[in-house]
């Protein structure tokens, strides 16, 4: 059994804390440690870098996404930068090495690269003891994943194992792991009963539209094309704990759509993710590394939609080189794309076996059985 567990994330964007939970949820399930504590990293940071880390990113991917894009790009190197950075961030963590210090946990389980970088720091003096594992939540490595201390990379695919391997970490130091879900999406549900359980109609196709867990990205637009397909379908939008987006899909109903063989369920913030993934056919949205992996557990063919650049694009390319998913780069078409694949069942169950095939929904459990090997 494993002591005192740590687990650490960083809320830019939900996907790293949504893997923290998982990791959690699978260490209690199965008993695993004499303690589990699951921390927001950014919670022991001053103010400034907190916003500068949470909400400088969300305002960046809703207005700048190619300023985002470029930052990815130049901090993706390893090189003169990597000094100034730790130096930045041992400024603005104090609290956090102070938590570190104070708990002693047996060993750390980073789903983002700043705690992962400062435990490094921390053990390359001498001030720490604690075991580290990484947990990359994208399918590709960016170089901020890099840390001179460690004792296990848990990664997504194969590609990411040779990736890393090439960098110089020890083949025996990788687990391909698959990126960490919560144990709910690894249980095969009824999709009729679901649909009949969240108020859908039970044989009409279903579009799952996700905008993430903090609500962003161009939604609305994305509605008003919906509208457009000619095969009868309904679609479910998650608005996240955007209020606002959500009031404003609720009034794009009242007023009633255009095509009423179109059917729009604005959902806002929920805890049963899982249950709408396995009452729909296809996920539309930016396929960031969790949202994707959720997806791919339950066989959902992906409709990638305005990426991310940076980390999503590249997620993109593994999911198109795989056939798990059709991309709309241009979005006045994208009811034409959507309508084009539904015309040919047979390639849309072929996309959908890929998914299957593709998908770890057991990834938090397999890493906990590694932590329990280190």
């Amino acid at each position: 059994m494993l002591g005192r567990v740590l687990i650490l994330s960083a809320s830019a964007g939900a996907g790293h804390l949504r893997a923290a939970e998982a990791i959690e949820h699978a260490l209690q399930a199965q008993k695993a440690c004499q303690e589990v504590r699951n921390v927001d990293t950014l919670n022991y940071t001053n103010p400034v870098f907190r916003n500068l880390y949470s909400k400088t990113y969300i305002e960046m991917v809703n207005r700048t996404p190619e300023l985002l894009g470029w930052l990815y790009d130049q901090l993706d190197k390893r090189g003169s930068h990597d000094w100034r950075r730790l130096e930045f961030e041992k400024l603005n963590t104090r609290p956090f090495v102070k938590l570190l210090k104070e708990y002693q946990p047996d060993i750390a389980v980073c789903t983002h690269p700043l705690p992962a970088e400062i435990i490094s720091w921390l053990r390359s003096e001498g001030k720490i003891k604690t075991k580290q594992a990484i947990v990359i939540t994208d399918f590709d490595v960016h170089m901020m994943w890099l840390c001179e201390q460690y004792d296990q990379y848990f990664v997504p695919i194969e590609e990411t194992r040779v990736h890393l391997e090439k960098l110089g970490v020890p083949p025996s130091k990788i687990t391909v792991s698959g990126i960490p879900i919560d144990p709910a999406f690894s249980t095969l549900k009824d999709r009729v009963a679901i649909r009949c359980r969240l108020g859908l109609q039970p044989d009409l196709t279903t579009i799952l539209v996700s905008a993430g867990g903090f609500g962003v990205g161009p939604i609305e637009g994305m509605m008003k094309t919906l509208q457009e397909l000619k095969h009868p379908a309904q679609v479910v939008a998650i608005c996240g704990r955007n209020e606002g987006l959500k009031a404003r899909l609720d009034a794009i109903v009242e007023d009633g759509p255009p095509n009423p063989n179109v059917k729009i369920h604005p959902i806002g913030f929920t805890t049963v993710m899982d249950d709408y993934m396995a009452a729909s056919d296809l996920l539309l949205g930016k396929p960031g590394g969790l949202t994707t992996s959720e997806a791919l557990a339950m066989g959902l063919v992906f409709v990638i939609v305005n990426p991310i650049p940076g980390q999503e694009e590249r997620n993109s390319d593994h999911l198109l080189e795989e056939g798990v998913a059709i991309r709309c780069n241009n979005p006045p078409t994208l009811a034409f794309k959507i309508d084009r694949l539904l015309d040919d069942p047979t390639k849309f169950e072929e996309m959908r076996s890929n998914a299957i095939r593709l998908g770890r929904p057991r990834a938090a459990f397999d890493i906990v059985a590694r932590l329990k090997e280190i």
